[in-house]
């Protein structure tokens, strides 16, 4: 038997209070046990109320969202799934994803219609998917390494990344313990709502040593330079007539779970690279990436998986080494080591 997942709604606005109430509600495997009005509220409902995980503003006033995370992930950490606008508090959600939140729903910046109700489907499978996570921990500071020349770049000439919940902190502890002289261009899918990528790519780079940049249609790839999807596009790179090899934001293919989806950019990456194509699939919800992988391997290229002890969905990793399609399994901390050996 299915166990209800139960659920404490953290919003200042009474009206989104109600409207996710009722969102959450109309999923069976789901009971909303309570809400709170700002983070101060929310402490004490998470002691008496004991939720399995909490939907969480970020604006708010008296003790706001960040404050209520940071606190709770401090006294006995929980899933917490953000639901905020992202142009009034995307530095925000940055800070509370470093912080330990699992997933992030974008609402709709006209919260007075019904516009906040096509939310609902995105919600509820986040909401879901928390209850079974590990919650993230914030990533540590960059090991030092000492200074060592850089591998050639030879049987790897491409470095491609798909993941999904719980892929900010994933990437935080990858991206920043690879070397200034790194020498293949990388190219990362985040499934993250529209708005937030940019903001993350800012993020990572100020904790890398690479330049890390939302991808716009047409970017030259270059060596050590790594572009992030942007949401709400599909990115894939494309081989051009002068024989240098560039980026392309499409809204095609239609019919994909995600956009960006991670099967889109392994497919290019496979086609452009082929043997020299390495995929990782980290942690996440779904099977996206499980295709991608197979047009990777299907070329001779190599695919890394995320262990299933450190993922905090253990979804796309596991289908793609199901599907017999991992060359190696590898816990978070060991995957830089893992890229840089497989060059």
């Amino acid at each position: 038997m299915t166990q209800i997942v139960r659920v404490l709604v953290v919003d200042d606005s009474a009206y989104v209070r109600k409207v996710l109430r009722e969102m959450l509600s109309r999923s069976p495997f789901l009971e909303v046990v309570g809400a709170a009005r700002d983070g101060a509220e929310g402490l004490e409902l998470v002691e008496q109320l004991r939720p399995d995980v909490v939907t969480l503003d970020l604006n708010m006033p008296n003790s706001d969202g960040l404050d209520f995370l940071r606190r709770q992930m401090a006294r006995r950490p929980l899933p917490v799934v953000v639901v905020s606008v992202a142009s009034e508090s995307g530095e925000l959600v940055m800070q509370a994803l470093d912080a330990g939140a699992v997933d992030v729903v974008r609402k709709p910046t006209a919260l007075a219609t019904d516009r906040v109700y096509e939310i609902a489907a995105d919600l509820v499978a986040k909401v879901k998917a928390a209850a079974a996570a590990r919650v993230p921990v914030p990533a540590p500071p960059p090991a030092v390494r000492a200074a060592a020349p850089a591998p050639r770049a030879g049987r790897t000439d491409i470095l491609v990344i798909g993941v999904s919940t719980g892929g900010p902190q994933a990437l935080k502890r990858i991206i920043p313990l690879l070397p200034a002289d790194f020498p293949i261009p990388v190219a990362v899918v985040l499934h993250m709502p529209v708005g937030y990528t940019e903001l993350f790519a800012r993020s990572l780079a100020a904790a890398s040593r690479l330049p890390v940049s939302e991808a716009r249609d047409g970017d030259p790839l270059r060596p050590g330079a790594v572009l992030v999807a942007q949401a709400g596009y599909h990115l894939s790179v494309v081989r051009r007539a002068d024989r240098t090899v560039a980026t392309r934001l499409s809204l095609q293919p239609l019919d994909t779970p995600h956009r960006p989806a991670v099967d889109v950019l392994f497919r290019s990456a496979a086609e452009v690279f082929g043997d020299r194509t390495l995929a990782v699939v980290l942690t996440g919800m779904g099977s996206d990436g499980t295709a991608g992988a197979g047009w990777v391997k299907a070329h001779g290229g190599r695919v890394f998986t995320e262990a299933e002890e450190s993922c905090v969905v253990y979804g796309m990793p596991r289908a793609v080494a199901e599907a017999g399609l991992s060359d190696e399994t590898v816990p978070l901390d060991r995957m830089a080591g893992a890229i840089l050996g497989a060059l």
